[in-house]
């Protein structure tokens, strides 16, 4: 990162720590991950803005701010690995490799999968391991995992996702409730999820299967 684009993200972490303040970890994580690498060209000028915005096939990157809140409502101190279900543009994953010593992340839609392994490797991320597949299917073959994130709304967690999570690991994500989308972080006690709400939010939906 240029000595521009790293004042600029570390100005980005400033106007979210104004808003939602982050933690030490947190902060450094977002002024560590230079946005502008995973917005789309036509989006160039907003990067550094707190909106989402589009980046084709349907699919959003999600506002700096609901990333640096959902990176903070993992509690990843002390944590080793992380799932994301939904990689998008790769931003969150990014920003998760500053914090985990491995990120493991699936995408459904094989183009955006594409583009986003293209920026993890210019921008010299080796610790993100990337997946495309139904993201509810999870990922057996490296569980369990101490965290796992959806950056896409789920109407529940599926039981496989469940099983994945190590004992006493948390799980962060949007869900639908009565009509609402609401962030949810749980904690697994025994075979259970013991659940809090956060907030309410809007992310787009997981959908099933893959899209070549």
């Amino acid at each position: 990162m240029n000595a521009i684009a790293a004042m600029q993200n570390r100005r980005l972490a400033e106007a979210i720590d104004r808003v939602f303040p982050l933690e030490e970890a947190v902060f450094g994580a977002i002024a560590s991950t230079n946005r502008e690498v995973y917005v789309p060209n036509g989006f160039k000028q907003h990067a550094y803005k707190l909106d989402a915005l589009p980046i084709g096939a349907s699919q959003w990157i999600s506002s700096p701010l609901t990333v640096a809140k959902m990176t903070q409502y993992l509690q990843p101190e002390g944590a080793d690995r992380v799932l994301e279900i939904g990689c998008g543009s790769g931003y969150q994953a990014a920003v998760l490799s500053h914090l985990f010593r491995g990120v493991f992340t699936i995408e459904r839609i094989e183009s955006l999968m594409v583009e986003a392994k293209k920026r993890f490797r210019s921008e010299g991320i080796a610790n993100v391991h990337t997946r495309t597949d139904d993201g509810q299917n999870g990922w057996a073959a490296y569980a369990p995992y101490d965290r796992i994130l959806f950056s896409a709304t789920a109407a529940r967690i599926p039981d496989a996702i469940v099983e994945q999570l190590a004992p006493r690991g948390i799980l962060v994500a949007p869900l639908q409730k009565e009509g609402r989308e609401v962030i949810v972080r749980c904690v697994k006690i025994g075979d259970r999820l013991m659940e809090e709400e956060l907030e309410e939010c809007a992310f787009v939906p997981v959908l099933d299967g893959v899209r070549k």
